[in-house]
């Protein structure tokens, strides 16, 4: 049988339970006697077999497949953040500290370790980030003029809401920032929020709308 991609999510829990099944077997006090043991793939494979031909392998494959597909239409609301109710600015600082010695291709040392290097003395930040809550019709409204008014390209990244929808509505790019990483290093506590690079730092604006 051929083991396809969908399947592969079944085989740590299968092959947990064939490995628990064998370590009870060989649990006996007493006389020892020669064992032959099924070879755990086999009791996979076997398994998967008995699942496929019941139909269960192909109901577990359609909900997953919803699953994954409701998790990426419909992720899960950030927590931290409220709609701006008094507008505030904070700066970022991309600047890194070097954990070890930053070498060129022929071993030359270029950053020692411990050096304090910041991205934009070398590339500049031409984007600008915009956080919102896409549940907030009048935050996306918002949102299109700053998109319309800006003289750089706009990233508007959901902190809440559906992104895909409002994608297909809006027929261009929306992303949603999966885990909060952003915000947190942001430090963002009200959206919208705008991200964008004022000299070596980042400005990072809570906008009254």
């Amino acid at each position: 049988m051929k083991i396809t991609r969908s399947s592969m999510a079944l085989l740590a829990a299968l092959f947990q339970i064939a490995t628990s099944a064998i370590a009870e077997d060989l649990g006996v006090v007493g006389p020892t006697y020669s064992i032959i043991e099924r070879d755990a793939l086999e009791m996979i494979t076997s398994k998967l077999k008995q699942m496929e031909q019941s139909g269960e392998l192909a109901q577990y494959q359609e909900d997953y497949k919803n699953k994954v597909i409701s998790s990426i239409e419909h992720p899960r609301p950030l927590a931290g953040f409220k709609a701006t109710d008094t507008a505030s600015t904070h700066y970022y600082d991309p600047s890194i500290v070097t954990q070890k010695d930053i070498v060129d291709a022929t071993g030359k040392v270029l950053y020692p370790r411990g050096t304090r290097v910041n991205p934009l003395d070398y590339i500049g930040w031409n984007t600008y980030l915009l956080f919102v809550d896409g549940r907030d019709e009048k935050q996306l409204e918002f949102s299109k003029k700053i998109v319309a008014a800006s003289d750089r390209p706009v990233k508007v990244v959901l902190v809440a809401g559906e992104p895909l929808a409002l994608m297909r509505k809006w027929k261009s790019s929306v992303y949603f920032d999966q885990g909060g990483k952003l915000i947190k290093r942001f430090s963002i506590a009200q959206v919208p929020a705008i991200v964008r690079q004022e000299g070596k730092r980042l400005r990072i604006d809570e906008l009254r709308y």
